[in-house]
Order: C-alpha cells, then sequence, then structure tokens
C-alpha cells in the first residue's frame, strides 16, 4: 500500500523531474530532439542552448534545473499551507499574487534570489497587470490572456487536496485558474486537477486517469482527449515505434491546436492572422491530451511515460511535467530513482522533498475538514433539519 504522503512525494518530484528532463529540450520539435540528442533520457542531459550562449538570455538549463511549471506548483503549495483550505480566484489575486509578485524564492535557472514574476512567461505575467495594475475582478482575471497550458500546468496541488474527489477538483481547479486563464487553458486547468485526484488512489491506471478526464472535460479539450487518447490505443495495439507514435498524435492533435512544430512567437509572424492562442469552443492545449496519450501507451509506467512525452517535442517541460505529476501520484516516490531525485534536490536548492512533505499534512488537513463537514451535513439531514 502507498501511503498518501508517498503519492505527494511522486506527485511533486515527479512533475519536477519531467519538467527538468522536458525543460533542456523545450520548443524543439521531435526530429530536432532526434538530430541533437538522438533520445532525451538522463537529467544530465545539455541544454541545447549552451551552443548558442546569446540565445540564453541570463538563464541555464540542464542538469536538474527546473523551470517555472515546477515554482509555480511550489507557490501554490505555499498559499494551501497558509490559507488551510480550498481555494478560488479570490486567492489567486491576492496570496498567490504575492507569491508570484511580491515574495522572492529561489530561481535556479537564474542562480539566485528573485521573485516568480522576473522568471514567467508572457500570459503567466498577464496575471500581474490584471490583479496587480488593474485590480479585476479576480474571476475576470483571465480573460483576455494568451490561451496556453500555464495555469494547467502547475494544477497537481489543487488535484492532491481533492484526493478521491475528481469533481472536487475539476471545480476547484476552475474556480481557481479563473484568476489567470480562459477558454481551453481553463479547461485544461480543470481536467488536470481533476485527474491529479484521480491518480491518488489505490489501484487508478492510465485508463482511469482518461475514462475521468472525459467525464469531465468540455467541448475542445474533450475532443481532443477523445481523438489522441483513440489514436493511442491503436498505436499501443501494433507496437509503434517513436516516429510513427509522435507523427500520429501530432497530426490528429493538430485538429484542435494548428500550431505544429512552429510554438515560437517571431518578429517575421507579427500582423498574420493566426488561430495561436487564440480562445475557440472547439480547441485545445496541445500538452494535456499528449500527456494522457503517453500514459496510456506505456501503461502509465513514470520513466517511459514521460521520457517519450519529452522526446516528442514542442512544449516538452510542461508535457514533461504533468505526466510526471500523474504517473508519480499513481505509483508514489518509489517511482523515481534515488539518484535522480538527489539530482534535483542538489541543482534547484527548493528542498522538495521537504515542501511535499509539508504539503502533504496540510492537505490532509483539508481532506479530514471535508469529511468533518460531510459527516455534519449527513446528521443534519438524518434528523430532517
Amino acid at each position: 500500500m502507498i501511503s498518501f504522503q508517498e503519492r505527494v512525494r511522486g506527485a511533486i518530484l515527479g512533475a519536477a523531474y519531467g519538467d527538468a528532463l522536458g525543460a533542456v529540450a523545450e520548443k524543439l520539435s521531435f526530429g530536432e530532439i532526434k538530430a541533437k540528442f538522438g533520445k532525451v533520457e538522463s537529467l544530465h542531459t545539455h541544454w541545447y542552448k549552451d551552443d548558442v550562449p546569446e540565445q540564453k538570455n541570463g538563464k541555464e538549463r540542464g542538469g536538474g534545473i527546473v523551470t517555472d511549471d515546477t515554482l509555480m506548483m511550489l507557490a501554490l503549495m505555499r498559499v494551501y499551507e497558509k490559507e488551510k483550505r480550498h481555494l478560488d480566484a479570490y486567492d489567486f489575486g491576492n496570496e498567490f499574487m504575492k507569491e508570484i509578485a511580491f515574495r522572492k524564492t529561489y530561481i535556479p535557472e537564474f542562480g539566485r534570489e528573485a521573485v516568480l514574476l522576473e522568471r514567467l512567461f508572457y500570459p503567466e505575467k498577464y496575471a500581474y497587470t490584471r490583479h496587480v495594475l488593474a485590480n479585476c475582478e479576480p474571476r475576470e482575471g483571465g480573460i483576455g490572456n494568451m490561451v496556453n497550458c500555464g495555469a494547467a500546468m502547475y494544477m497537481a496541488p489543487v488535484g492532491i487536496v481533492n484526493a478521491g474527489n475528481p469533481k472536487g477538483a475539476y471545480d476547484e481547479g476552475i474556480l481557481f485558474a479563473m484568476g489567470h486563464q480562459h477558454s481551453y487553458g481553463l479547461e485544461a486547468a480543470g481536467v488536470m486537477a481533476a485527474c491529479t485526484a484521480k491518480a491518488m488512489e489505490t489501484g487508478t491506471t492510465a485508463e482511469d486517469l482518461v475514462e475521468t478526464a472525459l467525464i469531465f472535460a468540455k467541448d475542445g479539450t474533450k475532443l481532443a482527449i477523445e481523438a489522441l487518447a483513440e489514436e493511442a490505443f491503436a498505436l499501443k495495439a501494433k507496437h509503434a515505434e517513436m516516429d510513427e507514435l509522435t507523427a500520429c498524435l501530432h497530426r490528429r492533435v493538430k485538429e484542435f491546436s494548428p500550431m505544429e512544430d512552429d510554438v515560437a512567437r517571431k518578429e517575421e509572424k507579427l500582423g498574420i492572422p493566426s488561430a495561436h492562442y487564440a480562445p475557440g469552443r472547439l480547441r485545445s492545449i496541445e500538452e494535456l491530451p499528449v500527456a494522457l496519450a503517453f500514459l496510456l501507451i506505456n501503461d502509465g509506467s513514470f520513466y517511459p511515460s514521460v521520457r517519450s512525452g519529452v522526446n516528442s517535442g514542442r512544449d516538452t517541460d510542461s508535457i514533461g511535467a504533468m505526466i510526471g505529476a500523474l504517473a508519480g501520484a499513481m505509483d508514489g516516490m518509489k517511482a523515481a530513482e534515488e539518484e535522480d531525485i538527489r539530482v534535483l534536490e542538489s541543482a534547484n536548492r527548493l528542498q522538495m522533498v521537504k515542501a511535499a512533505d509539508s504539503f502533504s499534512d496540510t492537505a490532509l488537513f483539508i481532506i479530514k475538514n471535508d469529511l468533518m463537514s460531510s459527516k455534519k451535513r449527513e446528521r443534519l439531514l438524518n434528523l430532517n433539519v
């Protein structure tokens, strides 16, 4: 039997592992990864930008260094620990924004302490404009943002505090991430939270995660998960190799996310109409459907799932983080090798095991309060009040 604490450790360290493994290849296509690395399989892989220092913009990756995916997840954990209750968009606009914009933390890519806002990508910085500068109504904070996976990538803690209750996780994920994202970026956040809550249950399989996702997902997010799951089952049945896996999954996801391998925003794209990152009910982010597909293909096994997801290319750190969180929650701390955990702890100086254990206590406190409240309601109903 895997303990609750071990599952929390697995989810947090699993997300960090996937993030760090994918960080060295982020935005490269499957073909580019294959040409540059063969395969990305070790935390000690060098960052491809090391060969072109002027492109690094003051950042370092490789050797287990994590990105904003992990840092945002840890920030959310700290908010739960402070509030010791479920969260919503008002908490995003208040305590979470304080964590992002005003409280310094160690940024491994910078090798120094800084406010997290310094490190964030533009759609995550958008939250600062909306909540801090514009003083928006918190539930409208995500409206107008560039639609991406920026909220979904750090939703694992929402699933953990709702362990065994995917509906509660989905609802809370939506209510909280409204402060950050909208359209299918928001939808993916709710679905990722629901899947994490399911992954915390004993005996959960990759098929169970997909079934859970399809129960709650709406619009293009649901269609994309259905399409890629169907493709994953067919590819698994024929024992397809990585080239075919990636080509087929990318062909299917193109119906919902038209960017393909061209994920960078370049000067020459300016003024050219496209549906990239724009809201739409028939669209989906790529990362979550792709993550679930690779979990299906690899029966939820930690290393094969994370590594194949990362090597498929594009948004490799977020794909890796999502797979790592879900596979780690299912298998617990034992999913990751001790050496990889040691590398993560040493490279990032974030004391992630300690943070996971502290958050585990907080999550259990919230869950126990939920159970007590449920019992109180049950007694009231029995009394016909």
